[in-house]
């Protein structure tokens, strides 16, 4: 491919990967507001993940076509993938921004590679670069300002516990990426992962396990009333569905140490989004924490990709598959900002 060719497709990668992160930086705000409402968290995410399992169903199954051997050869890791990094994650997610603001909560969540790290070094003696140590011990001070920790315990610890649970069902997914479910293709691992989480939400549910309560009020962002059943389509088909398909898109792109740091334009997202729809902005300290939460963040991951390891083995959730079927999930970056344009 010529230069030209190369810059053209790490342009196309970028757009993608903002408008992924973008995506995937509203479902917090959105998910607030039918909170408001009356809305439980488990319906929240049930309807969500249930909505992007249909988006995403066909592109996956393409993307396992041939491969079913290897499905079936890791059905247990991808069951697991979709109760805990899916399910339990998104679930736990959504229950903090009902009792916190969404900004803290995603960047708790957010902490989840640190996280992963420090559990690796007192579980398995593998002791972590000093890079990467200098980074975890960044976050450990930014985590201090974002919880206002030195002006005493503002924030509902209820919606911190929640905060926690999300950071570690995702920090699951680095682990289970070690044990062999980055082999999968990821379009398909995302298809597989949402079908199960929404059938473990819909059992719990209908078992009256998980509590699903839905409301009909019109729900207000940016001192607007809307439609109840808008924010629902928006979280299913744009923080879902069109969400995973750009972000394994942009990936598929970048092919650089650039995909490593994408995600975390969804923490910037998710703060502005917040700000916009619900007014809610952190304080100056909290601002400062949070920046430095993402510059540890970036400090951890590059000490990782110095040594072979679960964070450097484990692949994003949105990361490229190894089969072509990505590209039919790979729609133009004009044709993605149309459809997230509409429900």
């Amino acid at each position: 491919m010529s230069a030209h060719g190369h810059d053209r497709q790490a342009r196309a990668g970028l757009a993608l990967a903002v408008l992924s992160a973008a995506s995937f930086g509203l479902s917090g705000a959105l998910a607030r507001g039918l909170f408001d409402t009356g809305w439980t968290a488990g319906a929240v995410v049930l309807v969500r993940v249930g909505l992007g399992t249909l988006v995403v169903a066909p592109f996956a199954f393409a993307d396992l076509r041939g491969r079913w051997r290897e499905l079936r050869a890791h059905a247990g890791l991808v069951l697991l993938y979709g109760v805990v990094p899916v399910a339990l994650a998104q679930f736990a997610y959504f229950s903090a921004v009902a009792h916190m603001a969404v900004g803290p909560a995603l960047l708790i969540e957010y902490t989840a590679p640190a996280t992963v790290v420090a559990w690796l070094w007192l579980r398995r003696g593998e002791r972590p670069t000093t890079v990467t140590l200098g980074g975890a011990l960044v976050c450990a001070a930014g985590l201090v300002l974002v919880l206002d920790l030195l002006a005493g315990p503002s924030l509902d610890p209820i919606g911190v516990g929640w905060a926690l649970i999300a950071m570690i069902g995702a920090a699951t997914y680095y682990v289970l990426g070690a044990e062999g479910i980055a082999a999968l293709p990821a379009v398909g691992l995302a298809g597989c992962g949402l079908g199960v989480a929404t059938g473990s939400l819909g059992l719990l549910g209908a078992v009256g396990a998980l509590p699903l309560r839905a409301a009909t009020a019109a729900p207000r962002y940016a001192g607007v009333r809307v439609p109840w059943w808008l924010p629902l389509l928006a979280l299913g088909l744009v923080t879902c569905g069109i969400a995973y398909c750009a972000g394994i898109a942009a990936i598929r792109r970048l092919r650089s140490r650039v995909a490593s740091f994408v995600g975390l334009l969804e923490v910037v997202a998710g703060v502005a989004w917040a700000w916009l729809l619900l007014a809610q902005m952190p304080r100056p300290l909290q601002l400062l924490g949070g920046l430095l939460l993402l510059a540890g963040i970036v400090i951890v991951r590059l000490g990782e990709r110095d040594r072979p390891g679960v964070i450097a083995a484990a692949h994003d959730p949105r990361a490229p598959a190894e089969s072509d079927s990505y590209a039919a999930c790979a729609p133009s970056p004009e044709r993605l900002v149309r459809r997230s344009a509409s429900p």
